[in-house]
């Protein structure tokens, strides 16, 4: 069963309360790029959900789109590269009536993060990552990343890619993640809905993004993207299918689905740890009775 003060912090804040909106800082993305779709897909998702300010954390590792918890007017952590799930996995145990985002990029997430990747989705905590998948280090200027498709040419392989690229999609459906959706920068009015029912989503929630990089990648552009992507919802895909999910992941060429993949409804972590059936470790005692006696024991 789902922690009560969770459900509240996610569905019914007090009216009183300031929501989750733009910060005063202002992205400082490169014009066009289309983390300011994921952006704005993301603020309104959270005001949907009248999420308050105080109730929301977001978490980034390094990258251009690890900027984002900057720009809106809730918690945030800025990590290092690669560690943003560790950190989001703290504050979820630490205080599991937050409501956490973890955002990043396909370099931060799938490359040095791809551990931590992994073994947040078999653990199946409660938290929602959008990653901003540009298919390249946008913010290294044009290095291939491990989504860049192969034979193509950046700047650390000017002769192409070798390497088969990793399928996010495939890779979150065989880890275990319970939400598992993609979304395109192109059409915030649907990704904002993939982010809206992540969130609400009771389990670890994986939302991908098409985010094009208007510098440095001239292939996986908006119109690359607008020419061939479809929505799911709109084929009747049944995302309670897992075998038909893993079909669709490994769909890439003339026609590239959007929408969501999997769903389905399991025990988090923080459901089945014992510790936490009491409420949030933020909110238990510490315990530290006769701390003093157990320090003089080291003076």
């Amino acid at each position: 069963m789902a922690d009560s003060s969770a459900s509240v912090a996610r569905t019914s804040p007090p009216n009183t309360l300031p929501v989750v909106g733009k910060s005063d800082t202002k992205p400082t993305w490169c014009p066009g790029c289309g983390d300011f779709g994921v952006l704005a897909a993301i603020e309104m998702a959270v005001k949907r959900l009248q999420l308050p300010s105080h109730n929301v954390v977001v978490v980034s590792g390094i990258g251009c789109s690890s900027n984002l918890p900057h720009f809106l007017s809730s918690y945030g952590f800025h990590g290092i590269h690669g560690r943003a799930l560790p950190v989001a996995e703290g504050i979820r145990w630490a205080n599991h009536g937050l409501t956490v985002l973890a955002t990043g990029g396909d370099g931060d997430g799938f490359g040095i993060g791809a551990g931590h990747f992994v073994h947040t989705m078999r653990r199946n905590v409660d938290l929602t990552y959008v990653t901003m998948d540009n298919q390249i280090y946008g913010l290294t200027t044009g290095q291939a990343s491990p989504t860049s498709m192969m034979g193509q040419k950046t700047k650390s392989t000017p002769e192409g890619v070798i390497e088969m690229p990793i399928d996010p999609i495939a890779l979150a459906l065989a880890a275990g993640a319970t939400y598992v959706a993609r979304g395109f920068s192109g059409d915030v009015k649907h990704l904002a809905d993939l982010v809206t029912n992540g969130i609400r989503h009771h389990g670890f929630s994986f939302v991908d993004v098409f985010s094009p990089c208007v510098p440095y990648n001239k292939i996986n552009t908006f119109d690359f993207f607008r020419q061939r992507v479809y929505k799911l919802e709109a084929s009747g895909h049944d995302p309670s299918n897992l075998s038909l999910a893993f079909q669709k992941a490994l769909e890439w060429g003339d026609k590239i689905p959007i929408g969501l993949f999997y769903q389905v409804e399991r025990p988090t972590y923080e459901d089945l740890e014992e510790v936490l059936s009491a409420g949030p470790l933020a909110q238990q005692p510490a315990g530290l009775a006769g701390h003093d006696a157990i320090l003089d024991e080291f003076q």
